[in-house]
């Protein structure tokens, strides 16, 4: 083969614009991957959040079903619902035991995955009272539901605060 030896140096490598093409397609699959990474992110935080709502409301329940059953004592002005959500995780005292022995609802109380991580976990829960409209959940003397204090919407499309 003869020829110029500057031409077959020429071909032997890559020529600048087949390189920035290349950089131009990893940046954009890299930009895809990132936005599936937060997607999946948003995701896992989601289905945390209707874990933790589904296992504070049974709390709840299981508190109120005491309550109506006699083993939690109440007011009788007060709805039989625990007055704070610290409650469920401290415990109460159940008197049908002759013992004296605590009723506990919860292990420990789960944290909102919305919410900002230096909080501690009652305060990153709104709390609706059993008196307050279902429209606008206020606090209140008891704890008949939590929702998400997060201003953020849903995949779905729906407000944290509204599940």
């Amino acid at each position: 083969m003869t020829g110029a030896p500057g031409r077959r140096a020429a071909m032997a490598g890559f020529a600048l614009i087949e390189l920035l093409i290349s950089v131009a397609i990893l940046g954009l699959l890299a930009g895809g991957a990132m936005t599936f990474v937060e997607l999946a992110r948003q995701r896992s935080n989601e289905q945390e959040l209707r874990l933790a709502l589904r296992e504070i409301r049974q709390a709840i329940d299981a508190y109120k079903a005491a309550a109506d059953n006699g083993h939690v004592r109440t007011a009788a002005d007060e709805s039989g619902y625990p007055r704070s959500l610290g409650e469920l995780t401290e415990g109460v005292v159940d008197i049908k035991s002759p013992t004296g022995a605590k009723l506990y609802f919860l292990r420990r109380l789960p944290r909102d995955p919305m919410a900002d991580p230096a909080l501690a976990a009652e305060a990153t829960w709104g709390l609706r009272s059993y008196a307050s409209d279902p429209e606008s959940p206020q606090p209140g003397r008891d704890v008949f539901d939590v929702h998400s204090l997060s201003g953020r919407t849903a995949l779905n499309g729906q407000p944290y605060r509204a599940w």
